[in-house]
């Protein structure tokens, strides 16, 4: 049996696979910083053992699994490389790993996690499914014909992988920090293109998607009649989104979803491609459709006195657009309100007018200081230059949440990658506790 150690095991992905490698009996431990990250509470309930960096954790026997977070100044990679022991960064680990399956990578500039999380309740239902989703979950099945797993394209990670399949929901402009335009993301796509092994599943309404070149079937879904794959004639009520798909101009079936917004029907259609290509039985497909319940921090819903909170990983402007598009189609009879914290000073200064142009869609905007990365330099960007792109928008803080209570019965979506579920946190304790008033 092998025994694993984690560096950084408090990472989404780091998290997720250690799950799975201990889902399939195997030993495994991790370490990580102090601080309390959502990822672990998956850990610590399959009895994984988290440590704090400490030299003393290394043993020899051990296969190294490290975050690239961390390099030879961690104490624990060093203790390892000064053993002779070979420290696996997690993107080449899991390039490795999923060999031993029919393996689906899905990529994309956006939408990757609600795209596999959704993938993996699908098939996960229909045939045995590991799957490891960037939200941190991952669940191990032994004798798993399929392995479902988020590829994330920055600092081109995702060319450690050579999947049977690829489901490429977007390319856009994120990550500048490292990407130096668009053209290079597209650079790093098309690498990964020419590295799948069977076919990829790209969305048509993508400019730079229909520019891919392959040496495999690409198959293209979307809401044009010209597509592989083509949803139409939807419509939407309390049930969720319905709409017809046609495979290759001929109609197929009705299919019902229960999430809103183009990008949600975009995403069932991705999956809905791969099952077909894999002769997943439809019915099988459109039963599973229907009773996804999401993954964590994609429009995750709760209710305040009347209001609708929705807690959401939106971080870049087309992102948030989405967001606000199927909150409005959900709730076309409330106002929508945006909360939202910017994530990293070289984001949000290279996306500031879109940034404004996506939050003006909402009807109140709050926003919150900048959530900078320890990657990134110090920045005289204040997000007050933000909201002098936005005049009617408000700067609020965790202590004084209860402006949020004069919005009745408005949608409040808190939004971004960093921190900003402390501000939803402050605004119903607030409540609980009594201090915000009728």
């Amino acid at each position: 049996m092998t025994n694993y150690h984690f560096i950084g095991i408090k990472g989404s992905g780091m998290s997720a696979l250690a799950q799975i490698l201990s889902d399939m009996n195997s030993t495994v431990q991790g370490s990580d910083v102090d601080k309390v990250f959502f990822t672990q509470k998956p850990l610590e309930e399959k009895g994984i053992p988290i440590f704090n960096f400490h030299k003393d954790n290394i043993r020899d026997g051990q296969t190294i699994v490290a975050s690239p977070a961390y390099n030879e100044s961690n104490p624990e990679i060093k203790e390892a490389l000064d053993r002779g022991m070979e420290v696996h960064s997690y993107p080449h680990f899991l390039g490795e790993f999923i060999q031993n399956f029919t393996s689906i990578a899905v990529t994309g500039s956006h939408g990757k996690t609600s795209t596999t999380g959704l993938l993996s309740h699908v098939l996960g239902n229909a045939k045995p499914t590991s799957y490891l989703i960037g939200d941190g979950t991952g669940k191990g099945v032994e004798n798993s014909q399929y392995f479902a797993f988020e590829a994330c394209e920055y600092r081109r990670h995702f060319l450690n992988y050579y999947p049977n399949y690829a489901i490429m929901t977007n390319i856009d402009y994120d990550h500048p920090d490292y990407f130096r335009d668009n053209e290079d993301v597209f650079s790093a796509f098309q690498e990964m293109a020419n590295q799948v092994n069977k076919a990829i599943i790209a969305c048509g309404e993508d400019e730079d998607l229909q520019r891919l070149t392959a040496s495999v079937p690409v198959v293209y879904y979307g809401f044009q009649d010209d597509h592989d794959f083509s949803a139409g004639n939807m419509s939407h009520d309390s049930a969720g989104t319905h709409f017809d798909v046609f495979i290759r101009g001929a109609y197929s079936e009705r299919f019902t979803i229960p999430g809103y917004g183009d990008h949600s029907v975009l995403n069932a259609l991705a999956v809905i491609a791969l099952c077909d290509y894999e002769s997943v039985p439809l019915n099988e497909v459109k039963q599973h459709l229907a009773s996804f319940e999401g993954v964590k921090r994609r429009f995750s819903e709760s209710d305040l006195n009347g209001q609708i909170l929705i807690d959401d990983y939106a971080h870049h402007p087309r992102e948030i657009a989405a967001t606000i598009e199927a909150a409005g189609k959900k709730y076309p009879d409330r106002s929508i309100v945006a909360v939202f914290q910017p994530h990293t000073f070289s984001r949000t200064e290279a996306f500031l007018d879109d940034f404004a142009a996506s939050l003006n869609q909402a009807d109140t905007v709050y926003l919150c200081d900048i959530f900078s990365s320890a990657r990134e330099f110090k920045s005289d960007l204040t997000i007050g230059h933000l909201q002098e792109k936005i005049p009617s928008a408000k700067l609020i803080t965790e202590d004084a949440t209860a402006v949020l209570r004069t919005h009745h019965d408005s949608v409040i979506l808190f939004m971004g990658a960093g921190d900003v579920q402390k501000f939803q946190s402050a605004y119903t304790s607030g409540w609980r506790n009594g201090d915000i008033p009728e």
